[in-house]
This record gives structure tokens, sequence and C-alpha cells, in this order.
């Protein structure tokens, strides 16, 4: 394997330890099982408006209180000292990612959250091909790397390689990440058997 020369993350469950309630949030909202993000442009103003202040409310408390995950602070140091480009690509606001950047002292070259594309996030691949595109890097020497399913969806769609953070769970999705790994350190040892292209 060639190292990448840009690594993509997700954030909720990938790099925190922190993965949202959802069955809690719909239960708040009184939606259904569907996704919350692609309901909003259904809604009325007024409901919306409602419904984002909730989803708002869920992913700033989040925030505030997550933890790391295992070897995020080692991972990024050990990709920063080998120039490997790094961006963050999230559902979240960007509020909430600057409260957990600013909480851990994390910095990426490319941030990309909910409010950036138009309502083209994750599994659309238009995120993770506008990161690559600002980080001066093909799609095809990037790896996404996150913890469900709109992290694979949207890397095999846009053509880079995917790598699914199992963490001992079974697969819950038909998609099939390019590599799983448990966690944070063994996507590490991954990385650090490749060789440089």
């Amino acid at each position: 394997m060639i190292l990448p020369k840009a690594v993509l993350f997700d954030m909720d469950g990938t790099l925190t330890d922190e993965r949202l309630d959802f069955d809690s949030i719909k239960q708040e909202l009184g939606m259904g099982d569907g996704p919350i993000l692609e309901a909003l442009p259904l809604l009325s103003a007024p409901e919306r408006e409602r419904v984002e202040g909730i989803l708002d409310r869920w992913e700033e408390q989040g925030a505030s209180t997550c933890g790391l995950a295992p070897g995020c602070i080692d991972l990024l140091d050990w990709l920063e000292q080998r120039d490997v480009k790094t961006a963050l690509i999230t559902r979240n606001t960007r509020r909430s990612v600057e409260t957990v950047l600013e909480r851990h002292g994390l910095e990426f070259e490319v941030r990309l959250t909910r409010e950036c594309l138009n309502g083209r996030y994750k599994p659309h691949p238009e995120p993770l091909l506008v990161a690559c595109a600002r980080l001066g890097v093909d799609p095809t020497n990037a790896w996404m790397v996150g913890d469900w399913r709109y992290d694979i969806e949207a890397g095999n769609a846009a053509g880079i390689k995917t790598v699914w953070l199992a963490g001992g769970r079974e697969r819950p999705f038909e998609s099939v990440p390019w590599r799983s790994v448990y966690d944070l350190r063994e996507l590490a040892k991954l990385l650090a058997g490749c060789q440089v292209g």
C-alpha cells in the first residue's frame, strides 16, 4: 500500500468518543426513522426552525463534553510529520466543530460542516471531492475514515479509499469499505505499514 497524500476524517465517533443518541433526538423531535438532515427541506419554516434548534442543542452539548478517541492526537501528529494533509468532514454544525477543535487543540487544513455545501453533505460525495480539491490532492490519493455508513457511502461514491472504524461491531450497512480497523490506533498501524509514494 502507498501512503495517502491526504486523510479525510469524520468527527463524532471517529475522532471523538461521542456518538449522538439519534433515537433520543428523534423522539424529542417527533420524527420517524429517516435521516434528520434530509428531512429538513421538507418541513415548514417554523417547524424547521424548531427542529434545527433542538438538533443544535444536542450537538453543542455533545461537543462541549466529548473526549478524543484513543490514539487521535498521536495519529494526527504522525500524519503532520509526514506531510499527509488532513480534512474534517462532518454533518455537524460549524459551531459544534469549533467547540470540539478549540477544546482539544486540533487543527485541520480543511473543515467542511453542514453549512458549507447547500445540503450536499455525506453520504453525497461532493464534500469529499471539495476537500480533496482544496487540499490539492487527487481523490485516488486520499482515504476517507469514519465510523458510519455515510462516511463509507460518500467515499465509495467519490472514488476514495474508505476505512471503517468498526470498534468491534458487525457492519450494520451494505456499503463495503476498502479496509476495516478497530480504532484509530489500528488505523495508525495500517498507515505505518504503507510505503511512501
